[in-house]
């Protein structure tokens, strides 16, 4: 089966050599020349590592939509609408939509897969589903063992996608009916590692990473709920899993940039000095609007979005929740 990538950054271009590896033809668009050229040279574009020498790269999207009906999204949030706008006047026929980016879009509060319902045509979608879960890219491309989830509204292409992407020497991949708990999880997680990180930055040691994982699970509950999801899909890959992957991991991007923020860095430093996209904190913007829209309670976000727009300063915020009611832990 032919498959067409959207994004040639890290997770996208390892993607595709999964699908390489699976027996799958791959081609991957990317607007950077540099990423391009990287792939066609078969090396990964962010890591010392070679690519199968079947694996393609283009910069021209009429290129990539013609050479398959199965896209593989991995931009980040900020450029999926205006991507999607290009591709849905491309596209002239069915297809399927598999999204492998983590993220909700700040002030309309949209998942990924109201972005594309919204944005490519009704007779130009056969199906969506996303494949999420703990993964760092670091990992993959090196074939390392991970767990994955796809996650539909429609099984039967979960399933499909379930038997593609599984690979018997390292990678497994389970099924979900809870689209909305899937997409919400792997995207609050990202929220909550930033405030992993920043902890780690400070010096703050292991007991305090713990705390913030744990009740950086009752977050996500929250906002799974509120969505519309199940709330036991936080307590599965898509939640906890992921969570605990990215929220204690250098490979993290969230993480280390949660870190530096930590150290006494500004957000505008920290984005001049990544390269890869940081969809923590344009979460955190997220967040913050649902919660005051549902008017409920997020503690360690709207202080992660108080730092981050430096009307708290980090020791202020460790007092900040800290000096809240005490209460029982009840979930």
């Amino acid at each position: 089966m032919n498959f067409s990538i959207i994004g040639g950054g890290a997770w996208g271009t390892t993607i595709g050599q999964l699908l390489v590896d699976n027996g799958h033809d791959v081609c991957v668009y990317d607007i950077k020349p540099s990423h391009v050229d990287k792939i066609n040279q078969h090396k990964h574009p962010f890591f010392d590592t070679e690519l199968p020498k079947n694996l393609k790269a283009t910069s021209s999207l009429d290129e990539v939509i013609a050479f398959s009906d199965h896209y593989v999204l991995s931009v980040p949030t900020k450029a999926m609408r205006i991507v999607l706008k290009q591709m849905n006047e491309k596209l002239t026929k069915p297809s399927t939509f598999i999204n492998i980016s983590k993220g909700i879009e700040p002030k309309t509060l949209k998942r990924v897969s109201e972005i594309v319902d919204e944005e490519i045509d009704d007779n130009k979608k056969k199906g969506y589903v996303v494949l999420t879960g703990p993964s760092h890219a670091e990992e993959v491309i090196l074939r390392k063992l991970t767990l994955l989830v796809t996650a539909s509204n429609d099984q039967k292409l979960a399933k499909e996608m379930q038997h593609i992407f599984s690979n018997d020497a390292y990678l497994r991949v389970y099924t979900s009916s809870d689209m909305i708990g899937s997409e919400i999880g792997g995207a609050v997680k990202n929220a909550i590692a930033v405030i992993s990180g920043a902890c780690t930055g400070m010096g703050m040691g292991e007991n305090a990473r713990a705390a913030v994982i744990t009740r950086g699970i009752l977050e996500i509950v929250k906002v799974v709920e509120i969505m519309g999801g199940d709330k036991n899909t936080a307590f599965g890959l898509t939640g906890i899993g992921d969570l605990i992957v990215t929220a204690s991991s250098e490979n993290s991007r969230n993480f280390t940039a949660g870190k530096k923020l930590g150290q006494g860095m500004k957000v505008a430093q920290i984005y001049e000095e990544q390269q890869q996209t940081i969809e923590g904190f344009r979460t955190i913007e997220a967040l913050h609007d649902l919660a005051l829209k549902n008017n409920i309670e997020l503690p360690m976000i709207e202080t992660a979005y108080e730092i981050i727009h430096e009307t708290l300063t980090m020791d202020q915020a460790i007092k900040k929740i800290l000096s809240r009611d005490l209460k029982s832990e009840d979930f």
